[in-house]
This record gives C-alpha cells, sequence and structure tokens, in this order.
C-alpha cells in the first residue's frame, strides 16, 4: 500500500514531463504570438494610420499591460481560476484578433503593384507606380495613373503623397461632392472627425480589448508553474522553459513570412492573423494539461513593494534599473518602425520574417557562453555596459540600411544586445534578494522595460517618425545609448559593489558540501575495507 501510494505520488509530481509540457505550450503560444505581433505597425500603416497615431496606440497597449498584468494574476491566484484565466485569455484574444480583419482600407496599399502583373483579374486600366522621393520622413510616393478605354478622353492622372500616411493622402480620395453628412454618421462621437481619426479611435478600442484579454495569459501561467515546481523544490529547472519561447516566436516568424509572402495575392496579410488565432486555438489543449499548483496559505501581497525597496535602496540596482527603462525605450522603438524601414527598402514579409527569426535564435545561441563571458568581464555590470553599446551599434546600422536582406548582420547582434541584457539583469537580482524575493526583483525589471519604457519609446518613435523620418530616429537612438554607455561605465567604476548575503544558498551549498564530504569518507571507508578484506583473506559468512 505505501509502495503504491509512493508511485501515485511520483507520477503525479513528473518534474521533467511538466517542464515538456509547458515547454510545448509556450513554444505554440510564442508561434502565434510571432505570427502577428511584430507585423501589426505594418498593417496599421496599411490601414492609413500615421506615425503618431500608430505610437499612441501601441504606447496605450504597453501601459494597459503595466497595470492590468500584475493585477489580473493577483486575482486569478486569490481565486484559484488560473487555468481558466489561461483558456479564457487565449480563446477571446484569438477572436478579438480577426475583428481587426473588419477595418476597410483606406485604399492606400503600401504593397500595391505586387500582383498587378500576376493578377488575371487585376483591372487593366489601373496601374500603380512606386516611387521614391527625398523628404523628411522618407515617404513613399504613388502614382495612380487611371486611364480610360477610350482613347478620346484625356488620362486623367492622380498624385498621391503618403507622408507618413498623413490625412491628406487619406481626404485626396474623397471627392468634394461626396463629403459625409455629419447626422448621418454612425458613431456619434466621431461624426466630426476625419476617416483617419475615426479610423484611429476604433483600432485603439481594439487594441485595448485586445490587451485587456491576453495580458493575463503570461504570468498567471509562469507562476502556476513556478509554484509547482516550487512545491517539489525544483524551481531551478524554471529558466529551461524560457528557450521554447524564443524558438516558438522564431518559428512563427518564419512561417508567416514564408506563407504570406507565397500568398499575398490570394489572401494579402490576412494570413498574419488567422495563423494567429489557429496556434491560439492549438495552445488551448495544452493550456487544458499545463501543470499548476495552488499554495493553500496565502503569501504576502507587499512582494512589489519590497522588490521596489531592495532596488531602491542598491545604487548599483538602480542604474541597472535606469538602463532597462532606456533599452526598453530603444528595443520598443525597433519594433514599432523597423519593418517600415525594410518594406521602404524594398523588403517583402520573407525578409522580414527571417530577420525576425535570427534574431531570436541568436539570443538563444548566446545563453551557453554568456556565463564564460560574464566570468571573462569578472563582474556581469560590464556584461551590462557591452549590451548597451551593442544596441547602440544596432541602431545605427539600421539607419543605413540599403536592401532588403542588409539587416541581417545587425539582426545576429540582438544575442549580444538583447541576450546580455537579461543575463546581467538576472545576476543584478540575485545579488541584491533576500530569500524568496529574486523572481518579484526580476520581474520588476522587466515590467520597467517591456512596459513602462516600451510605452515611452513607441509614443517618443511615433512622434519622431513623424516629424523627421525613420532614419533620423535610428540615428537618435543610436547616439543616446552611445552617451549612457559611457555614463553607466564611469558610474559602474566609481559606485562600489553591493551583494547581499543570501543565507538560503549558503545553507544549499551548505549542505551539498556536507553530502559531498560525507560521500568522500564513505568511499574512502569502503576502499580501507576492501583493502583489510584482500590483505587479511577475509571472507562473509552469507547464512
Amino acid at each position: 500500500m505505501t509502495k503504491k501510494g509512493a508511485m501515485q505520488k511520483s507520477k503525479q509530481w513528473n518534474v521533467k514531463g511538466a517542464l515538456r509540457l509547458a515547454g510545448v505550450f509556450h513554444f505554440l503560444h510564442s508561434c502565434g504570438a510571432g505570427c502577428l505581433l511584430p507585423f501589426l505597425t505594418l498593417y496599421f500603416r496599411h490601414l492609413g494610420l500615421s506615425a503618431t497615431m500608430i505610437g499612441i496606440i501601441m504606447a496605450s497597449k504597453h501601459l494597459l499591460a503595466l497595470v492590468w498584468r500584475p493585477f489580473s494574476s493577483v486575482l486569478a491566484r486569490q481565486y484559484d481560476k488560473r487555468r481558466t484565466v489561461i483558456v479564457g485569455s487565449l480563446l477571446s484574444s484569438a477572436l478579438l484578433a480577426l475583428t481587426l480583419l473588419l477595418f476597410p482600407s483606406t485604399g492606400i496599399q503600401a504593397e500595391s503593384g505586387r500582383c498587378n502583373a500576376s493578377q488575371p483579374d487585376a483591372d487593366p486600366t489601373a496601374i500603380l507606380e512606386r516611387t521614391m522621393v527625398p523628404s523628411q520622413s522618407n515617404a513613399t510616393v504613388y502614382l495612380i495613373n487611371q486611364t480610360s478605354v477610350s482613347t478620346q478622353h484625356p488620362v486623367e492622372v492622380t498624385t498621391l503623397v503618403s507622408s507618413n500616411w498623413t490625412a491628406r493622402g487619406l481626404r485626396s480620395l474623397k471627392k468634394p461632392d461626396q463629403e459625409e453628412d455629419p447626422q448621418t454618421e454612425f458613431l456619434g462621437s466621431l461624426k466630426v472627425m476625419d476617416a483617419q481619426h475615426q479610423m484611429f479611435f476604433l483600432v485603439l478600442i481594439v487594441m485595448g480589448l485586445w490587451e485587456f484579454m491576453a495580458a493575463p495569459l503570461e504570468w498567471t501561467a509562469d507562476d502556476g508553474l513556478y509554484e509547482y515546481l516550487d512545491f517539489v523544490d525544483a524551481t531551478d529547472r524554471h529558466n529551461d522553459v524560457k528557450v521554447w519561447k524564443q524558438l516558438g516566436a522564431a518559428f512563427g516568424n518564419c512561417v508567416v513570412g514564408v506563407l504570406v509572402t507565397s500568398l499575398f495575392c490570394l489572401t494579402g496579410t490576412t494570413l498574419e492573423f488567422y495563423s494567429y488565432t489557429v496556434f491560439m486555438i492549438l495552445t488551448v489543449p495544452t493550456a487544458v494539461l499545463l501543470p499548476i499548483y495552488l499554495r493553500k496559505r496565502e503569501r504576502p501581497t507587499s512582494g512589489g513593494f519590497k522588490a521596489l525597496q531592495l532596488v531602491h535602496g542598491n545604487s548599483q540596482a538602480i542604474l541597472c534599473a535606469v538602463t532597462v527603462v532606456l533599452t526598453g525605450m530603444v528595443s520598443s522603438a525597433v519594433s514599432d518602425f523597423l519593418l517600415w524601414h525594410m518594406q521602404d527598402c524594398g523588403a517583402t514579409e520573407i525578409h522580414m520574417g527571417i530577420s525576425l527569426a535570427l534574431a531570436h535564435l541568436s539570443q538563444t545561441g548566446f545563453a551557453p557562453f554568456a556565463g564564460r563571458l560574464s566570468r571573462l568581464l569578472k563582474y556581469h555590470g560590464w556584461l551590462l555596459v557591452l549590451a548597451v553599446v551593442s544596441l547602440a551599434m544596432q541602431c545605427l546600422y539600421y539607419s543605413f540600411l540599403w536592401g532588403p536582406w542588409a539587416v541581417i548582420p545587425a539582426q545576429l547582434l540582438a544575442g549580444l544586445s538583447i541576450g546580455a541584457l537579461w543575463w546581467a539583469v538576472t545576476s543584478q537580482s540575485e545579488d541584491i534578494a533576500t530569500p524568496g524575493t529574486e523572481k518579484t526583483i526580476f520581474r520588476l525589471f522587466e515590467v520597467l522595460s517591456l512596459e513602462l519604457g516600451a510605452a515611452l519609446g513607441s509614443l517618443v518613435a511615433g512622434f519622431v517618425v513623424q516629424k523627421f523620418g525613420v532614419q533620423v530616429l535610428f540615428q537618435g537612438a543610436a547616439v543616446t545609448l552611445a552617451l549612457w554607455s559611457s555614463t553607466l561605465a564611469v558610474l559602474k567604476w566609481k559606485i562600489p559593489r553591493q551583494r547581499r548575503i543570501n543565507y538560503s544558498r549558503l545553507l544549499a551549498a551548505d549542505t551539498e558540501m556536507s553530502e559531498s564530504e560525507s560521500d568522500q569518507e564513505k568511499d574512502w571507508l569502503e576502499t580501507a575495507m576492501e583493502d583489510a578484506r584482500g590483505n587479511n583473506k577475509w571472507t562473509v559468512d552469507k547464512s
């Protein structure tokens, strides 16, 4: 009976199986995110939104996640509804993403001309030509030459200049005698706005609802797995699932890039949304089986405030916090507008997908060498400086792109910039953590970068691109990071390193050492007894 109970318990707490299932869950979910999220700003550009509007939309998305993700995670744990929250988040976000396809295009097509020669049903009287002209915002000019079938009528030429998809291009699509009557508008609060601002507010509302549904998933699933591993004293294996997130995102980037480029003339960019929905639905069965454990005793709710106090009380941690906010701003700007720049250089979705995938793979490849590099630099703080310098070099390179594949060398640097950054942040979190606060401190740095920094970066980047262009954005980001890397290096050298003694780790290390010493003593004793048996010809009576 006891043996049977022990077997059931070992089967119930199968750590390897739990990690494999969690890996599949994160792989599928990251595949879906990689299919759509990096390409959203391109789709918004296609809808006719300006860079400023896109920056505001993305900033609102990050700010909502900043507030709602921690709060929803606490609620899911308190009411023991983690699995319900995860499944509901997957299904609702999958459906809400498709609502963006209901919005009609403004008529300006970013990739017009790609299928005119190959589509048999294309209108032969409409020929779209794409040219590049120098301007403050590196705008793309589309000349729509509408010719009449009858040669008796003169050729009518309408020129649309899209300066970052401003309202002028939208208004030029309307005839003066077709102005809409404000009394017949279907949205009361939007009736006095033009088409571009109506589109902006509709997209903003949908993105807010989408983020509200999608934001709780990651932290809720992560907390459930962490507490499951914590119960069986295997939290050191928790980071094993992170590699599957990177691999899933890379796979999604590649798959959607190949599919959209191959089937663009049939489906356009709608495959990005359908791929996202399919992967979210495929993730549901793994979410139902995902290992989740809820402690019976309540943890203290002041973990976030404790983490803030620990960061605030350490000068090196404050420098790290400022650095992650700044790098989060730059990374968000790159994420929002790098594909714009690549599109202006003639890149299609396959170029974009492969370049994004290489960035994820380079981060995965950096992990095995991070420890050696940190030991070579003798202090993880210098690894943080190296990460900032690498990101500055990336941004500078982005500003001088000349072709679709030119972005590849810079993407390979992502392992040294983003990968080194988070390795240094993890080490800094361990330096200042008290027992049980390591994960909370790291999550605080993560929020400062991926949400607060990203929100500020998207907002600033939108205004800069609208006013000066994408190239100026990347060059300004490179200069800012270069200045901060110099300042950071000086401050790291001047400020003494403060490392908190973690007694729980010392106790664990002492326990391991004691076990090792006892094993060595046991081995020595067994060897001596065997030697004695050999010398004295002792025999053992087995009866």
